[in-house]
């Protein structure tokens, strides 16, 4: 075999490497999902959301929910039997506000159990989601997020606030209509939210629920922890199956360099505990 022959030959198994590694954590996942279902008696559906890289160009892919995620969630959710329960594994920033509802209500109208897990973050939408479910499980330092619209980028609540400190007459006709819109996108969503807790919580403390996370009290990004949750009345728990987070391994981040995290893995450390001294 010639020079020419051993470089071309490396180009080649360069060129399969993404494709074999991506065919090899399908594999891997799907056999770690049996297991886990096998094990807690349920059907897992996964909406994980990473960012992801087009095979030759490297261009950066951002992952949301959109109505793929919805159409593929829902016809899930109906093929499960009505007596099985439902694990839903959820790692998402959000995503469309219809996509998000739809997937919502087909979880709060399955008559088995739903549990929504959080390995790490469900924002915005994914917060929707885990909030239609009949019991939410979170890692510890889980997070989930609030549910404020946005109108054109722009949260809505802080439309409503900016018009209300001036005058009528002092604010445009654009961005009274945005104010309009601002007002119904908000009512929309807290009477959804209410709708899906209204069986669990009451009216009361369902709209009471609903109006905490729609009414702009936090910026989009802000942080609500499984403690927080709790006060909201929702029904939380922090026992996080291992088989979960090991799951969430095998859908790792591109790296657009070295990673800057570095640690003993879990087995590592109790096969050294356990060693004679």
């Amino acid at each position: 075999m010639t020079l020419l022959s051993l470089l071309a030959l490396l180009a080649f198994a360069l060129f399969l490497q993404p494709f074999l590694h991506r065919l090899w954590l399908a594999r891997q996942r799907d056999r770690l999902r049996q297991a886990i279902e096998a094990e807690r008696g349920s059907r897992v559906i996964l909406l994980v959301h990473r960012e992801e890289r087009m095979s030759l160009m490297g261009v950066p892919l951002l992952r949301y929910i959109d109505m793929d995620d919805a159409e593929s969630v829902v016809r899930a959710v109906h093929q499960t039997p009505p007596e099985q329960p439902i694990d839903l594994v959820l790692h998402t920033p959000g995503g469309l506000v219809l996509a998000s509802l739809q997937i919502a209500r087909a979880l709060a109208r399955h008559p088995g159990p739903v549990r929504a897990l959080v390995p790490h973050y469900a924002m915005s939408g994914g917060t929707l989601l885990a909030i239609a479910a009949d019991e939410i499980i979170m890692s510890p330092h889980a997070v989930l997020g609030p549910l404020d619209p946005a109108i054109d980028e722009v949260p809505a609540a802080s439309i409503l606030r900016a018009v209300a400190q001036k005058d009528p007459k002092d604010v445009d006709d654009d961005t009274l209509i945005l104010a309009d819109q601002a007002q119904m996108a908000i009512r929309q969503l807290r009477e959804s939210l209410t709708d899906l807790l209204l069986a669990r919580l009451g009216k009361e403390r369902a709209e009471e629920v609903a109006i905490a996370l729609t009414e702009g009290r936090w910026t989009h990004d802000y942080p609500i922890t499984p403690e927080q949750v709790t006060e909201l009345g929702l029904k939380v728990s922090i026992d996080m199956p291992e088989s979960v987070l090991d799951l969430m391994a095998l859908y790792p981040q591109p790296m657009r360099g070295l990673g800057g995290v570095e640690y003993a893995p879990r087995e590592r450390q109790i096969a050294e505990e356990e060693k004679p001294k």
